[in-house]
């Protein structure tokens, strides 16, 4: 499934400014599919970053689990957002304070800060539980590019991870210049960086990108006016529905809480977007079969 996945088109119509100010999604000009990111999982049903949340986002059918990594004492890949443990789990401080024996001693907490009995788990053990079953987001991974590379190695799931930071071309060329041709790669392009398009279209000349995630735009940004420079070598467009200031209002509350899904997710797609991460896997899921943008 996970090549199959990789080798499907997504790339949309180049649409004129008239239709990209429509508020309604007009099926029509949708040519393929969008696929559905689960940012730390299914976490309103377990906690954040857990096994569990992994495993219940890919039951409902999301293409890509997106988890965070850090690294503990012993130089073991755990899956952590934060870079303390306090808000998460019943212990305190930063995960390379503790081996990886000291931090499994720890509970996850859920949603509602209630502790559990899922523990932090490695990122080894989330390959496990995914591999062969969804796409893997790695967020948080720059400082990690090797130590992680070689967990997907030795679990045979290097071709089904994306690895992505927000620097530009020249300082990951430098910094992990043996690895970018051994990995798939998605940059970050921030909307409000006067060099957005120039970093979009030096990636694009040396590396086309599987993807790029576009962040913190509005929608008078030049980015988000010229997707066309990043779907032309092939690279598809992810953008996060998480909050409003990652994507000019147009978030997961505004589809839910306000039911108005076509003035935020319709709205991404007609701007562009052929991977959408978000806090509402399950329900972004549904509009989209019902618009035929989905398996």
């Amino acid at each position: 499934m996970i090549k199959k996945i990789l080798y499907i088109s997504c790339a949309l119509s180049v649409l004129s400014s008239t239709v990209f100010c429509q508020v309604r999604l007009d099926s029509s000009i949708i040519n393929s599919k969008v696929l559905v990111a689960a940012h730390r999982g299914d976490w309103r049903n377990a906690p954040e970053n857990s096994l569990k949340a992994f495993d219940n986002a890919t039951k409902l059918g999301v293409d890509i689990i997106e988890l965070d990594l850090a690294l503990t004492k012993d130089s073991v890949v755990i899956v952590m957002h934060d870079q303390s443990i306090d808000r998460t789990t019943n212990g305190t401080g930063s995960p390379s304070q503790y081996s990886l024996q000291e931090i499994k001693k720890f509970y996850l907490k859920s949603g509602h800060g209630q502790l559990t009995m899922h523990k932090i788990p490695t990122l080894e053990e989330a390959l496990q539980l995914l591999k062969g079953r969804v796409w893997i987001n790695l967020d948080k991974s720059y400082p990690y590019f090797r130590e992680a590379y070689k967990v997907l190695v030795a679990t045979g799931t290097l071709n089904q991870c994306i690895f992505k930071s927000s620097e530009n071309y020249k300082t990951v060329k430098n910094k992990y210049g043996d690895l970018l041709d051994k990995i798939i790669y998605m940059p970050v392009v921030r909307g409000s960086n006067p060099d957005a398009l120039k970093d979009i279209l030096e990636y694009n000349t040396r590396l086309k990108p599987y993807a790029f995630e576009l962040v913190a735009f509005d929608s008078n940004s030049d980015i988000l006016n010229r997707t066309n420079e990043i779907t032309s070598s092939g690279s598809k467009i992810w953008i996060n529905a998480l909050w409003p200031s990652l994507n000019d209002g147009h978030d997961d509350d505004r589809a839910v809480e306000m039911n108005q899904p076509d003035q935020s997710w319709g709205w991404l797609i007609a701007h562009g977007a052929t991977i959408i991460q978000t806090d509402r896997p399950k329900e972004l899921i549904q509009y989209l079969r019902e618009k035929g943008l989905h398996r």
